[in-house]
């Protein structure tokens, strides 16, 4: 069992950074699949970057590409999503996911809501125009 605990989200303006941390909790991470993802206000929750247990592939969305960059450091349980040239279309609850899976599956696999185990409660980001 993995708790996540998200935080570092706020209100900023456009073109502005922010770092999101998502603490783990109860197992080290090393062995896990770290992921964000965000849902805007009526919209459907979507995948922003992955990074897998392997530390061999990092995935990013289109939309955020050259934006953001996810890390993690195991020792910490922590994993990071820096985000940088912020639009107020980033504007959404960031939430943090983690997958026990250890056999590589692709990019569709990681990219998807449903292959993620655990979730964090989330972190708004606000981003002003």
């Amino acid at each position: 069992q993995v708790h996540l605990v998200e935080s570092g989200g706020g209100l900023e303006q456009a073109g502005g950074s922010l770092r999101l941390s998502c603490e783990a909790s109860g197992r080290t991470i090393s062995t896990y699949t770290m992921a964000w993802f965000r849902q805007a206000p009526g919209k459907e929750r979507e995948f922003v970057a992955a990074f897998t247990w392997s530390g061999s592939n990092i995935y990013y969305a289109d939309s955020v590409k050259g934006r953001f960059i996810i890390s993690r450091d195991n020792a910490k349980s922590t994993v990071y999503l820096q985000m940088n040239s912020l639009k107020p279309e980033d504007t959404a609850v960031y939430y943090c996911a983690a997958d026990s899976s250890r056999v590589w599956r692709g990019r569709a696999y990681y990219t998807a809501l449903g292959s993620y185990d655990y979730w964090g409660q989330g972190t708004q980001v606000t981003v002003s125009s």
